[in-house]
């Protein structure tokens, strides 16, 4: 998270789309521990097509899927109340563009991470850090490991 803070996020534009990564999809830990993927469907993708020209289908209710998911993985969490206000509109709005939707919500988690981001007193920040516990109170690591992989959402609505 701290890269994240610190470092802009850039989406490579011009490169090759590549099927299966997570520039349309991530991975969150719902209520239960268990890992959910979210994919963005695109349309039909042709070889050596560049990321800014893929397009978002909207052929299945994606967007209601993912929200839905979003507030029964989250809506037990510390401050999912607050940001959702943020976020929902991402599921309402439809994006022409992948790249478009990536920028917009790229953007808005970094601002939100910024704005929200605690200064703390250097005796504060090791309790802080150690605050490693899923929305019922349960210690990461003695009921699900930690994963590298799983969205910045995870962070920023129980931290």
């Amino acid at each position: 998270m701290e890269a994240l803070m610190s470092e802009p996020v850039t989406i490579e534009q011009m490169e090759t789309f590549e099927k299966q990564t997570f520039r349309n999809r991530c991975l969150i830990r719902d209520a239960k521990g268990e890992l959910v993927r979210l994919t963005v469907p695109v349309g039909k993708v042709e070889h050596k097509q560049l990321t800014r020209d893929i397009q978002i289908s909207y052929q299945t209710r994606w967007q209601h899927q993912h929200w839905i998911t979003l507030v029964s993985a989250y809506q037990h969490t510390p401050y999912f109340l607050y940001f959702a206000d943020y976020l929902r509109p991402f599921y309402e709005k439809e994006y022409k563009w992948l790249l478009d939707l990536n920028d917009e919500l790229n953007a808005t988690l970094v601002s939100l991470i910024n704005k929200q981001r605690p200064t703390l007193v250097e005796s504060q920040k090791s309790k802080v850090e150690r605050r490693t516990t899923d929305w019922s109170g349960n210690i990461w690591t003695d009921k699900h490991p930690w994963q590298t992989e799983i969205s910045v959402l995870d962070t920023l609505f129980d931290e």
